[in-house]
């Protein structure tokens, strides 16, 4: 059996790693999967039941409950919770608010990082996150770290709430994107940060199709 590979794909939020990756897979005929959702569903469960998000102790219990799993089809691979499919769920503004103080605790990240491991060991796959070529597969062959300014990310994310009708303006965007930034780049546990042997693509200004094909012409194809 043919060893599976791992691209990891890094980078800040609303840089443009889900579509990226997304279609990268898709190219490469690999499975996908996009880490933050992971960590959103943490942050909502925990929600939904009342944890307090900074009990390490209960966030870790609450981890190993879940059941993460890959449903794929030629076209798309969804992450399923307990095989439930809750991705409508977690893009709620209190999730958006929360999500980068539960992903700073290190045994949720442990927790996730287990079961990121585990998922890659089946299929070869394409994973988007914070940390996945600094932290959960180092050794990686192929890493990328996509940027983007923080005004070009403001304005993705922002046109992308607007799409779902949600009540937001620019600024509490910008602002939000600059939190979150911070929280994640300052972080004591697995902080985002490029790996020595990344490759990074700055996409600002060019679509997600013109980064894949920067990845692949990387890879020689």
């Amino acid at each position: 059996m043919a060893k599976s590979i791992v691209i990891p794909v890094d980078g800040p939020v609303a840089a443009g790693k889900t579509v990226v990756g997304r279609l990268l897979a898709q190219r490469l005929g690999y499975q996908f999967l996009d880490t933050g959702i992971m960590y959103r569903t943490v942050t909502w469960l925990a929600l939904n039941n009342h944890i307090r998000l900074e009990d390490g102790t209960a966030l870790s219990n609450l981890v190993k409950d879940i059941i993460f799993s890959i449903d794929s089809t030629e076209y798309k691979s969804t992450l399923l919770v307990n095989k439930k499919d809750i991705s409508e769920k977690l893009r709620q503004p209190q999730i958006e608010q929360q999500v980068s103080l539960v992903s700073s605790s290190i045994e949720v990240r442990t927790g996730l990082v287990l079961q990121q491991r585990e998922i890659a060991k089946k299929t070869s796959i394409v994973m988007v996150g914070r940390d996945i070529g600094t932290v959960v597969f180092p050794n990686a062959k192929m890493k990328i770290f996509l940027m983007a300014s923080v005004t070009e990310r403001a304005k993705r994310r922002y046109n992308e709430l607007k799409e779902q009708n949600k009540q937001i303006t620019y600024l509490q965007v910008l602002n939000d994107l600059k939190r979150r930034d911070r929280l994640d780049s300052e972080r004591v546990h697995s902080p985002l940060k490029i790996a020595g042997d990344s490759h990074i693509i700055d996409t600002d200004g060019i679509s997600a199709e013109q980064s894949v094909q920067k990845i692949l012409e990387l890879r020689g194809i």
